[in-house]
């Protein structure tokens, strides 16, 4: 359980793939001006992380070494096109609202990243953690940038009106250069926060160390 443990705290947090490895930002630009959008997005490479990772960890030791990245592209684009087929199933809209973005799913540096650094090496199991806690690192943290820009830019939350009848949206957040700017920020604001709890644990490791 440590090791889940480990892998949930650093996916999330302390190497999260966009914030710390700036990984996956090409769909900041695209799908965060609608959280609805955000949401299901993300739930989608989420799930296709984790279940990429767990079928490339079972089959590890079948692969050929020549051909490794072609069998992660065709294992990784068989989930896309299964996750594609269910958007287009049940929640129409929304895929005609993402348009191309699903399938461009395949292209997320996530998903080759975490199929190459964690599942090439280890159990299936843990390789499709590793993959849905990586995906869900990424998913709060577009899920932030989708509710300032659809917050600012409509008005809205999930399409509910939540800002005053005479609040003046914000055309810029509506735009695609506006995820840049709120990305740049919640990554200087968390690495930031990262730096000084790093900072002070050094500093209580040495003070431990100084005491004994």
């Amino acid at each position: 359980m440590n090791e889940y443990k480990k892998v949930l705290i650093k996916n999330l947090w302390t190497e999260n793939q966009v914030i710390v490895q700036i990984l996956g930002i090409c769909s900041t630009l695209a799908v965060t001006n609608r959280l609805s959008n955000t949401l299901i997005m993300t739930l989608g490479v989420s799930l296709v992380t984790a279940f990429s990772n767990l079928t490339l960890s079972a089959m590890r030791n079948i692969i050929p070494r020549k051909v490794r990245m072609i069998t992660q592209v065709l294992v990784i684009s068989f989930y896309v096109i299964i996750v594609d087929i269910v958007l287009r199933a049940y929640v129409p809209d929304v895929s005609k609202a993402l348009g191309p973005y699903v399938g461009l799913i395949i292209t997320n540096c996530i998903l080759m990243g975490r199929a190459e650094a964690f599942a090439q090496a280890n159990p299936p199991l843990i390789s499709f953690w590793d993959g849905l806690t990586a995906g869900l690192g990424y998913m709060w943290v577009l899920v932030v940038v989708a509710l300032f820009r659809e917050l600012l830019g409509f008005g809205t939350i999930l399409g509910f009106q939540v800002m005053p009848e005479n609040f003046v949206n914000w055309t810029i957040m509506v735009m695609p250069p506006s995820a840049f700017f709120v990305l740049a920020i919640l990554i200087w604001v968390i690495r930031g926060a990262q730096l000084r709890i790093s900072t002070k644990n050094a500093q209580n490791a040495q003070t431990g160390g100084a005491n004994k």
